[in-house]
């Protein structure tokens, strides 16, 4: 029993001492092969700024600085140098990665103390107890710094030390203040809730900008003509004209889609499509446009939106509003529809409704626009068309965060406005618009 243990031990003697062979060759091994070493230098520039050099050796590819403040930098010029700012006293730990070709690694760690505060970021926001959907905000940032600014719900307000944030809608939102100072920026988030919904935000919209088309001539600050017989991407007829069929009589725009010959193609038909695109462009609010519509088989008015970078993503990407389409030969349903990269076309999101007085007298259409839903109505917010709310928003599902502006247009035929024919017998039509109204937050 006692030889048994004896050899035992020599057995695990000999295996460790193979071991410490193998790994300390190993070692060995990979130091030479590495043939690179990692290393800087620093120096204060004064008490909050320090300059950084690599002083690193060999031959090595990619340099990656982590600065322990937050600020990180990857690069391959071995001889870029860094001059990094620290605002705050205190220890900082730096550290140099190196990588070579043979995907080899060296990190060399130092740290740096820095020895006064020159400023600190810092901000309170506290709920307003008489009107919850209220935050008052206070930069309480010390030090010498050059501006700030404030970010929340898509909104910027600049050197601002003391406002009050309007949050109308329940949910959790998150308050981000940004300090320059020479070419730094220092950002400082919080995340405030908001309790309930503001039940008088929708009435509380101020009036931002309306065309009551009360002039002679269509408003050429507000509008321009799309023109062309290109189908414009559903085989539609009509030829759009530059204003040739657009007139202002008694306070009202009148879009005429006439009929030109009886061979229903393309150019027997022409009509307008008026646009603000570059002039009058909106994001949020409450959208409204009061109309009365054409009728008959083959007749396809619109009032509808399109995001402003739509020449740049093209469609669906920049999103699609369409607040009112109408389709003749199904007299009395009006149609509201969401168009994005998650659902367009025939799949896009939307709904109809009866309204038997469509032809007949003005009705408003419209829009209600935040950044948590939009609802499509006719006459009053109570009288909903649809609505469309993903509770996930991506920029496939909501490519609503930005401005849109406004198309007005009767289009003849094409995929849907032909899809039971044209009644050539109908022309002309017309489609009436007494004004554009747009309600925004003046907080």
């Amino acid at each position: 029993m006692v030889h048994a243990r004896k050899t035992f031990k020599r057995n695990m003697l000999r295996i460790l001492f193979i071991f410490s062979l193998f790994i300390f060759s190993f070692c060995e091994k990979d130091d030479s092969e590495q043939g690179f070493n990692a290393d800087f230098s620093y120096e204060f520039v004064d008490n909050n700024h320090v300059h950084f050099v690599n002083e690193s050796e060999g031959d090595y590819y990619s340099l990656m600085w982590n600065f322990g403040n937050e600020m990180t930098d990857t690069t391959t010029d071995k001889k870029k140098t860094y001059t990094i700012y620290y605002p705050v006293e205190g220890d900082y730990d730096v550290s140099l990665k190196l990588l070579n070709y043979s995907g080899n690694i060296k990190t060399v760690y130092k740290t740096i103390n820095v020895p006064t505060t020159d400023f600190v970021i810092s901000f309170t926001a506290e709920i307003d107890n008489n009107n919850p959907n209220y935050i008052h905000l206070t930069n309480t940032s010390l030090g010498d710094y050059d501006s700030f600014k404030w970010v929340y719900r898509n909104r910027e307000v600049k050197n601002e030390s003391e406002f009050n944030a309007y949050f109308p809608f329940a949910g959790s939102y998150e308050i981000e203040l940004l300090v320059y100072k020479g070419d730094n920026v220092f950002p400082l988030k919080k995340t405030v809730n908001i309790p309930g919904d503001d039940p008088e935000y929708f009435e509380n919209l101020t009036l931002v900008w309306s065309d009551e088309f009360d002039g002679v001539d269509l408003n050429t600050e507000n509008w321009k003509y799309e023109t062309g017989a290109t189908g414009w991407g559903n085989n539609e007829l009509q030829n759009y004209t530059n204003g040739d069929n657009a007139t202002i009589v008694d306070g009202k725009l009148i879009i005429t889609a006439r009929k030109i010959d009886d061979n229903m193609e393309v150019g027997s038909y022409t009509s307008s499509r008026i646009i603000s695109e570059g002039k009058k462009e909106f994001q949020y609010g409450r959208l409204e446009i009061r109309a009365k519509l054409p009728s008959g088989t083959g007749i396809w008015p619109a009032i509808w939106m399109l995001g402003s970078n739509f020449r740049t993503v093209g469609w669906p990407a920049c999103g699609e509003l369409d607040i009112m389409e109408y389709v003749g030969y199904q007299p009395d349903v009006i149609h509201s529809t969401v168009h994005t990269p998650a659902g367009y076309g025939a799949n896009g999101n939307g709904s109809s409704k009866t309204l038997e007085t469509c032809e007949e007298e003005f009705h408003v259409y419209g829009l209600f626009w935040t950044e948590k839903e939009l609802i499509f109505y006719t006459d009053n917010i109570e009288n909903v068309t649809h609505t469309y709310s993903p509770s996930i928003k991506t920029s496939d599902n909501w490519p609503f965060d930005q401005p849109h502006f406004f198309i007005l247009n009767v289009a003849v035929g094409g995929d849907w406005g032909g899809a039971q024919g044209i009644d050539n017998s109908i022309f002309p039509q017309q489609m009436e618009i007494d004004y554009v109204r747009v309600y925004q937050e003046t907080h």
